[in-house]
């Protein structure tokens, strides 16, 4: 699943990927989740501003549901813009 979200000036770029990773003692499946790749362009830019980001949930996690990973991604995606980029 892939979504951009256009923000201040900004094309927020988020990728949803599966991650499969397992745990010892633990089955596949319940470690099965979602992890969000974002990019940050500036408007219509096709570079990056710097090197797409994953994100989990927190310690390291992974999101449970798609729709949790891409939500979870985008709202990082604002706060670095807005971190970052807002004056």
């Amino acid at each position: 699943m892939n979504r951009t979200y256009h923000y201040h000036g900004f094309d927020v770029e988020v990728a949803v990927e599966a991650d499969f990773s397992w745990q010892v003692g633990r089955s596949a499946l319940s470690s099965a989740g979602y992890v969000a790749v974002v990019r940050i362009c500036k408007a219509g830019a096709a570079l990056a501003v710097f090197s797409p980001l994953r994100f989990g949930e927190s310690q390291g996690k992974p999101f449970l549901s798609e729709a949790d990973a891409l939500m979870g991604g985008y709202s990082a995606g604002r706060r670095i813009v807005d971190d970052l980029f807002s004056s």
